[in-house]
């Protein structure tokens, strides 16, 4: 299979050109599919700087054209990561039925509208005619779009599927086989029932109201006790594939939870009931107060119960599909506790997940829904990196450092590795800026903070230097893939930092900190085959320290993760950072 790199057809043969989109919900995104290849992919909030940008991804459609050196009217096919007309009859019963229906249906209404209206919104985005445009329009259904996003670009010609997340297209999560070309989705479950708003509005009630913070709360659950188990059992309820909350926990379906998509961070309305309050206490409604103990015990009881239901419908998909192979997607499968559970707690042998596992990797999957299923394409790509995203020259990078009046050196490729492993081996903070950036929530050694592992102090010093983020919430190690099982305790790849193992007890010392207060890390597997430069750094250290492994944190401080240069170089200014390499470009500021 093609790992990545796009084959231009024979000459005279002209291209299928497919672009993906994921708009008017979180994490608005554009992928480019070419001949069955994916070309690019990245997140609109890369250009807007605006945090899970809801926008229509006017600037990732314009990028993803501009890197294929293609134009709008090159695309053969555009389609949408939702479906206005999928379950349509629940959609119906739910509006009529109720008065949280009736208030939510009249903003749903409007979003269809819009997405129904993309091809439009398109032309008048990128400045073309009225109905010039010749691209085909697909509205491809939000699971079927997730399922797509991982089985198809899979390495695996069959597999169990799995999408779980809050909830799309009035579905929470949908499951099946996937062999060649084709998806057979047997199962699903639907509104108002979903793991996703289980999650997240326990994540509210916890004084974490902004979208996205479940990962928040997944650091904090290592702090406590499972104390709060038999109310957690209550709240969601499941059998085998099917679980159901206790709706008198919850408001969404009672009085409607209203959702901004039109523009900008995407906000929420409280999720959680009285219920809420009657089994825990009072709301910690302010996001700065000290958190209690008991909420250390409910994160820890929530994050607990999350992964008895998950690995129990995957023994049971497991015992419907009688396959090894599983493909997971959906904001759920950016749980790297649960998911490194799976590979040890279930049947499963090989996991794939890709690194956009949420609703970003949508435009992905939309695209290949179309390539395989709607014209028939062969399988052969395999994504197994996550640079997809944009890339600038040296000279760019020049040009930002001079801006900025920042001195730099210029290094060859063996002197800026070299340089930078000794620096991180000196305790310095390295802004690692290089290649194309990556796709999805994770920054993979591309547009990272990277420091020495092994000073336990080092968590705490970037939290207060660069990172300003709540102290329970743990940084990761990027490691060499031949190295894994010298540090914990599995030896499955974990390519896109979404998988949490045990560090051996023989190697806490060795690696302090990135190591979780539980004895975890949420590891980043290295092969030189996906990113060299970044093997190559980490093998430097290596040799240097006796220890392959560094800290790996996005490049960023409380902002969208750097794109251009110009971002890097300003968070490196603005921050107690102590090195930059932009490619080969290194600066320094005075110890």
């Amino acid at each position: 299979m093609n790992h990545g790199t796009y084959n231009a057809p024979a000459k005279g043969q002209r291209p299928v050109n497919i672009l993906g989109i994921n708009a008017y919900h979180g994490d608005a995104s554009a992928a480019l599919v070419i001949d069955g290849d994916l070309v690019a992919a990245v997140e609109e909030e890369r250009f807007t700087r605006v945090k899970h940008d809801t926008s229509f991804p006017t600037e990732a459609i314009r990028w993803c054209l501009d890197q294929a050196g293609l134009s709008a009217n090159d695309i053969d096919h555009i389609s949408l990561s939702k479906n206005p007309k999928a379950n349509l009859g629940r959609r119906v019963r739910f509006a009529i039925g109720s008065p949280a229906g009736r208030r939510m249906a009249r903003t749903r209404v409007a979003n269809l509208r819009k997405t129904l209206g993309a091809k439009s919104t398109m032309e008048d985005k990128l400045g073309i005619a009225d109905g010039s445009l010749r691209a085909q329009t697909h509205f491809t259904e939000h699971h079927r779009s997730h399922i797509a996003s991982a089985f198809f670009v899979s390495p695996f010609d069959d597999a169990a599927v799995l999408s779980i997340d809050g909830m799309g297209d009035m579905i929470s999560a949908r499951w099946g086989t996937g062999k060649g070309r084709e998806l057979n989705l047997v199962g699903e479950v639907g509104f108002p029932h979903s793991l996703g708003i289980y999650y997240t509005a326990i994540t509210q009630y916890l004084g974490f109201p902004n979208y996205g913070d479940e990962y928040k709360v997944m650091g904090l659950a290592s702090y406590g006790k499972p104390t709060y188990m038999e109310e957690m059992r209550k709240i969601l309820t499941a059998t085998g594939l099917d679980y159901r909350l206790g709706l008198e926990y919850f408001r969404h379906q009672k009085v409607g939870s209203q959702m901004t998509w039109d523009g900008g961070s995407p906000t929420q309305e409280a999720l959680w009931g009285d219920g809420m309050l009657a089994a825990f206490g009072p709301q910690r409604s302010d996001p700065k107060s000290e958190l209690e103990e008991r909420h250390y015990d409910i994160a820890h009881s929530m994050q607990k119960h999350l992964e008895e239901i998950e690995l129990g419908m995957l023994r049971k998909l497991h015992e419907i599909t009688g396959s090894k192979k599983l493909c997971l997607a959906g904001g759920v499968a950016l749980n790297c506790v649960a998911n490194g559970r799976i590979i040890q707690d279930t049947p499963f042998e090989e996991l794939y997940i890709q690194p956009a596992a949420n609703d970003a990797g949508t435009s992905v999957g939309a695209a290949y829904h179309v390539h395989n299923q709607v014209l028939g394409g062969d399988r052969g790509f395999v994504m197994d990196h996550s640079y997809w995203g944009p890339e600038y020259s040296e000279e760019d990078c020049r040009k930002a450092l001079e801006q900025a009046g920042i001195s730099y050196q210029t290094l060859s490729d063996e002197e800026a590795i070299a340089r930078t492993a000794q620096h991180l081996a000196d305790g310095k903070i390295v802004g690692w800026y290089q290649g194309r950036m990556e796709f999805g929530p994770r920054a993979l050694g591309n547009r990272s903070i990277l420091a020495d592992p092994r000073r336990a102090e080092m968590k705490d010093i970037l939290n207060a230097r660069i990172k300003h983020r709540e102290l329970f919430r743990p940084f990761a190690p990027s490691l060499l893939e031949e190295a894994v099982g010298d540090y914990f305790d599995q030896t499955h790849p974990s390519p896109f930092m979404l998988m949490t193992y045990n560090v051996l007890p023989d190697k806490l010392e060795a690696i302090p900190a990135p190591t979780h207060v539980d004895g975890t890390g949420r590891l980043q597997t290295v092969r030189r085959d996906q990113n060299a430069r970044y093997y190559d750094l980490i093998k430097a250290f290596g040799d240097l320290t006796g220890v392959p492994v560094l800290v790996n944190t996005s490049f960023n401080d409380n902002e969208p993760i750097c794109c251009r240069p110009e971002e890097a170089v300003d968070c490196y200014a603005r921050t107690k950072m102590d090195v930059l390499v932009l490619g080969n470009l290194m600066a320094e500021k005075p110890s």
